[in-house]
């Protein structure tokens, strides 16, 4: 654990999902083929493009209406819709086939293994102070048994613009009814979570287990109050 400067008492914490409690990277890589296999199996002409040209249309459509960044739920029902209907879908059957590929989109979605040391940690600190859960993502931790460990569990779009956008940090602060600075937000990302964390008031924790160096990260634009590599240092603040 480093310290980047000296922190008031923490009164509660809030949390990261993805990267941040349990590893994304292969689950999103797994949901993507997925997703393309269902489409080419339920829909063959998805087929008649490659991944490059739905990935692409994602791209435009995200240029054209910007607020859908902030729900990729949302964004990814357009990215279905819009392609089907310009591969020769009447609306209507674009639009239902969007709305089976969401509810295919989030069985993969949660197919996470999160591991048994985020419940050791998040156990013990659940019994000492307050946790919500903060993300930009659309997993639903109930659904890969994180939930009872919250209080609550902001997401972006349904509660708000993602982080850093001030939306979720002043939902979050307004329900633990505590002073922002005495409130730690723990995150991955140094822009989403510390960033954000910080411009809205709250120490920041960037949580760094993959030995990145600060000072050469891109995505550096003000420095955490602490960095750690592993979740169990949490547990010095309770």
């Amino acid at each position: 654990m480093f310290y980047y400067r000296s922190l008031p008492s923490i009164q509660a914490m809030t949390f990261d999902l993805d990267d941040t409690l349990y590893d994304n990277v292969p689950v999103i890589r797994q949901l993507e083929r997925k997703m393309m296999d269902w489409m080419h199996l339920n829909h063959p002409v998805s087929a008649l493009h490659p991944v490059e040209w739905w990935q692409q249309l994602k791209t435009n459509i995200a240029q054209q209406s910007p607020e859908l960044m902030h729900d990729v739920t949302q964004w990814r029902y357009q990215q279905v819709m819009q392609g089907l209907i310009r591969l020769g879908y009447a609306a209507d059957e674009a639009r239902k086939a969007a709305e089976d590929a969401i509810n295919e989109m989030f069985y993969w979605r949660h197919q996470i293994d999160v591991p048994a040391e985020t419940h050791r940690v998040l156990t013990l600190l659940s019994r000492q102070i307050p946790l919500i859960s903060v993300t930009n993502g659309n997993v639903d931790p109930h659904k890969i048994g994180l939930g009872h460990y919250f209080q609550q569990t902001l997401q972006a779009g349904p509660d708000g613009f993602s982080k850093p956008y001030p939306d979720l940090f002043i939902k979050a602060q307004r329900m633990l009814d505590l002073p922002a600075g005495h409130i730690l937000h723990v995150g991955d990302h140094l822009k989403t979570d510390v960033y954000g964390a910080k411009i809205n008031g709250f120490a920041a924790c960037w949580f760094n287990d993959r030995q990145k160096n600060i000072r050469t990260e891109p995505a550096t634009a003000l420095l955490p109050d602490v960095e750690i590599e592993q979740l169990s240092s949490l547990l010095a603040f309770v």
